[in-house]
């Protein structure tokens, strides 16, 4: 399988540090308000990522971190009146509720700042001994940017550009303006830890490089997160991990698109964040992995107005037919393995969620064709698909509840429904004369019925 790596720049065959086994890690959410759509897409997509190398046999360690430490945080706690580690507990807690909901699997480790203030207390110290780190006289520690040559090399980016789009504060205490802190001397009542250099807390940066250390050792094989992350955060961790090592910290580095609304990027400042908890209360957790994993992950995602409704539309769609296939050939256990195989081979190609989605469409044409003509392949094929699609997290409900939530057929009522369903079954066996008496039936009842490429439509006529 290859894999896009942001380092170099191109997609490269995956082969792994140790044979049969990854370590992962990607940066997870920093825990100063609610989870939003784009925090829930680089879950998604983590966690299929994970899936997909274990279903080609790979014993995988994958990793997330919460950041439930830093400016925001802290922030918060001042407005809200909550300690800053109550207040982040408690988002972690509200995060977790909602990730369950969207159906995104726990990683191996759930990794926590606060939980590894020893850890990055001793990685700053090691930093320091090897010249790389430099306590500045106000308690602060900064890194030595002009230490590290190789800086630059992730983001592409000169040390003019370093500055652009990165707060720089306390210049005066820095040898350089471009570099970053590793630790932040406490300010009058906010949280903090004792250390060398004086009561304080962690830069944000130095947080994902001692955990990952503590987790792996010194190297891993894939690091991922947003886009948006590239610089400075995963810039400032090869610095960091790699100065303090000697050796080359992840050797694939992933990264996903950004959401927009609209065409414009999705901020707190524009106020067009689209909460994870309100999607969940329109839209099923399906539906909405639809429609994020519809666009290649290295891609932004646009959404629209109509993104979501269409992508539950579609599987709407999709479980009436697979709900007919079950109905229909109820002992029918076969699968269809050229479905399986064409799957492994778009996932195969750097996690190609886009290929494998458009894949679904031909085959629940081919799946209403073979119902039409009353073959059990049809049931075959839907077995396949609910076995396969599942690593995206689809097709895991029940055909009949799904439709019964989230569908618009199974509006009209059971009596209505079992005559449609009676009509339809003539009408796959050609018996046009009880077809046409059933039809007046539902007219009787109230009730059009048009017929579909995927099967019928019912709807209430006036008076």
């Amino acid at each position: 399988m290859k894999i896009y790596n942001s380092l170099t720049r191109r997609k490269e065959e995956f082969v792994p540090l140790e044979a049969g086994k990854v370590k992962m890690y990607a940066c997870g959410i920093t825990v100063s308000g609610e989870a939003h759509v784009g925090h829930g897409f680089q879950a998604i997509l983590y966690d299929i990522f994970r899936k997909f190398l274990e279903k080609q046999g790979y014993d995988v360690t994958y990793a997330r971190n919460y950041t439930d430490v830093d400016d925001k945080i802290i922030a918060k706690s001042k407005e809200t009146g909550i300690p800053a580690d109550k207040y982040a507990a408690m988002m972690i807690k509200k995060i977790d509720k909602v990730m369950e909901e969207l159906d995104v699997d726990e990683p191996t480790l759930w990794l926590k700042a606060t939980e590894n203030i020893g850890n990055i207390i001793s990685f700053i110290e090691a930093l320091i001994a090897k010249g790389h780190a430099y306590a500045a006289g106000n308690g602060d520690v900064y890194f030595d940017v002009d230490t590290f040559p190789a800086y630059g090399g992730l983001s592409g980016r000169n040390k003019e550009e370093m500055l652009d789009g990165v707060r720089v504060e306390n210049d005066e205490q820095k040898k350089n303006p471009y570099d970053f802190a590793l630790w932040k001397a406490a300010k009058e009542g906010e949280i903090s830890w004792d250390s060398p250099w004086g009561k304080g807390r962690p830069g944000w940066h130095i947080e994902c490089s001692a955990m990952n250390r503590a987790a792996f050792g010194d190297q891993i094989d894939i690091h991922g997160g947003g886009r948006d992350l590239i610089f400075p955060h995963h810039e400032n961790e090869i610095a960091q991990t790699e100065a303090l090592t000697g050796k080359r910290f992840a050797k694939y580095w992933t990264h996903n698109g950004l959401i927009k609304v609209n065409g414009q990027k999705m901020s707190k400042s524009l106020g067009n964040s689209l909460l994870l908890e309100d999607l969940l209360a329109k839209y099923s957790n399906e539906a909405i992995k639809f429609a994020l994993l519809s666009t290649g992950y290295r891609g932004d995602v646009n959404i629209t107005d109509r993104l979501f409704p269409d992508a539950e539309a579609h599987l709407v769609r999709f479980y009436t037919l697979i709900g007919r296939a079950e109905r229909a050939f109820p002992g029918e256990e076969g699968l269809y393995p050229a479905i399986d195989e064409k799957f492994d081979a778009a996932m195969g190609d750097d996690f190609n969620t886009a290929l494998a989605l458009s894949d679904l469409f031909g085959y629940f044409k081919e799946v209403s064709r073979l119902l039409a003509e009353n073959d059990p392949a049809a049931r075959r094929m839907t077995n396949q698909i609910r076995r396969t699609y599942s690593l995206l997290g689809l097709f895991k409900k029940n055909a009949a509840e799904y439709l019964a939530k989230y569908g618009t057929e199974e509006e009209a009522p059971a009596e209505v429904k079992a005559v449609a369903e009676e009509r339809f079954e003539a009408r796959k066996n050609k018996d046009w004369a009880k077809s046409d008496a059933l039809r007046e039936r539902l007219k009787e009842m109230g009730y059009a019925v048009k017929d579909t490429k995927d099967g019928y439509t019912l709807t209430k006529t006036e008076g």
